[in-house]
Order: structure tokens, then C-alpha cells, then sequence
């Protein structure tokens, strides 16, 4: 189930951290690079494509149950929406709270957008991992992903998940070819704790994207930063996104940082 011909980039980081924002941000700052991009939400929430689409779109796993699972039956318009400047937007869903996993849905996605050759045309894909989670719907895209970027805060929480997130994807390399390529410090005025963080694991922050208002805002707007008024703080940020965009797209080094133990991030951490 490689995904030939495109990069694959999968967004990981602590519930609630702005994942979806990046991703979705970020797939606009592709696109506007020229790249035809398809990004694809890993959680049962729906919820990664909406500022692409100004809709909740249905998942995969609905329109799949809605044929009983006859993939044949299926177009790719039932299942694949146009975003902003061209995204392509699927959300793969997942099962019922407390049942199944996350990581077959992923699976059927990936498949039925073989099926219809929805890859063959396309640069660039993300995958818009949900948080805090270790089973098989979190290493799911690492099967298909080329490289990891970890979203994380200037804070203790934000960085103890990352910590966390780094040691599963170290793991899952040794089976899969993802890499981790660094991390995205957002919604954050400083970047200190990360960087002292970085340093100490041998980890790297390609991306800063400062705590403005106006992200909060384009969510309730259902909006890119993209869509925005050319505010002062919000043609900064979409710069930045523009400029992580290249920095992927570029190529960045497989990096391999040693997670530290629990107690040792503990005592690393924080303010005098």
C-alpha cells in the first residue's frame, strides 16, 4: 500500500494542539508552491478539512457502510471534496467510540483512493493524525508517510506528549520507512522550552507559528489564513507556512532523536 510518485507527510502532536490548523494551512502553502495536494483527517471528529471546504464532509467509513462496503459502487466525488486553491480533501473517519480501529479505516482509505487512482495525480499528501493515541490508528500512516512533523507548544504538556510521540515513531521506523523531519512550535510566543528540548534529544524546530488571534478566528470562520484579510499578523503566518512548505518539499534530514525517560523530561523541563 505505498503510496507511489507524491510526498507523505503525517501531522502528529497532543490533542488539541492545532494540528488540523497546520495541516490544513499547510496544504494551502503547497498548493500555492504549485503542488497538487490531497489531505487526508485521521480522526472519527471529521473535523481536519472543514477551513479547506467551509464544511463538516462526510467520512469514508460512512459512504462505505452506505454501499455495505461495495467500493466498486463508489466515485470518487462521493468521497473526495475540492478545498481551497485546489486541496483535495477526504476525511477517513473511524469506527464508534470504544469500538474498532482507527488504523483499518486509514487502510480502506488509502485503498479506495488507490482504487480510483486518485494518487497517480498527486504531489503531496498529509495525513492529519488524531492525538493521543498509540494503537493502530496512529501507526497507520506511518506505513505510508515518508516523514513525521510533530506539532508541540512552548509548554510542558505540548512537549511531554511530543516526547512520547517520537519514541512510538522511532519504533515504527525500524519496520516502515518514515523519518521524523521536526517540529512545528505553534500558538506560542517563545520557542525556549522547545528548542532546550531539541537540543537535549537531538530533535529539530523547522517551524514557529506565533499565538495570533487570527488563527482563532479563521477556525470560526471556517477559513485558511489564506482566505484572510492581508492583516499585518496574518501575512507573517502564512509566509512561515509558505516557507515550512518549501522547507519540506525541499527535503529535510531524517533526524533521530533519543527520547528521554519519563523522570529525565520531568526534571528538564520548566521555569526557575
Amino acid at each position: 500500500m505505498k503510496i507511489d510518485g507524491a510526498k507523505v507527510f503525517a501531522v502528529y502532536g497532543k490533542g488539541g494542539i492545532g494540528k488540523s490548523t497546520t495541516s490544513s494551512n499547510l496544504s494551502v502553502a503547497f498548493s500555492k508552491l504549485g503542488k497538487r495536494v490531497l489531505q487526508i483527517g485521521c480522526d472519527p471528529k471529521h473535523d481536519s478539512t472543514f477551513t479547506l471546504t467551509g464544511h463538516l464532509q462526510q467520512t469514508v467509513i460512512d459512504i462505505l457502510k452506505e454501499v455495505d462496503f461495495h467500493a466498486e459502487e463508489l466515485r470518487p466525488e462521493d468521497f473526495v471534496a475540492e478545498g481551497f486553491n485546489g486541496v483535495k480533501c477526504v476525511e477517513a473517519g473511524g469506527p464508534p467510540a470504544g469500538t474498532g480501529c482507527g488504523g483499518y479505516v486509514v487502510g480502506q482509505t488509502v485503498k479506495l483512493l488507490k482504487q480510483h487512482h486518485m494518487l497517480e495525480d498527486t504531489d503531496v499528501v498529509i495525513f492529519d493524525v488524531l492525538g493521543d493515541v498509540v494503537c493502530g490508528g496512529f501507526a497507520a500512516p506511518l506505513q505510508h508517510a515518508d516523514r513525521a512533523v510533530i506539532v508541540t507548544a512552548n509548554d510542558f504538556d505540548s512537549i511531554y506528549a511530543m516526547n512520547r510521540i517520537i519514541a512510538a515513531v522511532q519504533a515504527k521506523s525500524k519496520n516502515y520507512n518514515v523519518r521524523l523531519a521536526g517540529c512545528v512550535a505553534n500558538r506560542s510566543r517563545e520557542t525556549n522550552e522547545v528548542d532546550r528540548y531539541c537540543k537535549e534529544v537531538g530533535f529539530k524546530r523547522i517551524a514557529h507559528m506565533p499565538d495570533i488571534d487570527a488563527i482563532r478566528r479563521s477556525r470560526l470562520k471556517k477559513k485558511t489564513l489564506f482566505e484572510m484579510p492581508d492583516d499585518e499578523d496574518i501575512v507573517m503566518a502564512r509566509a512561515e507556512y509558505v516557507r515550512l512548505a518549501e522547507t519540506l518539499w525541499n527535503g529535510t534530514e531524517g533526524l533521530a532523536p533519543e527520547p528521554l525517560e519519563d523522570r529525565r523530561i520531568f526534571e528538564l523541563l520548566g521555569f526557575d
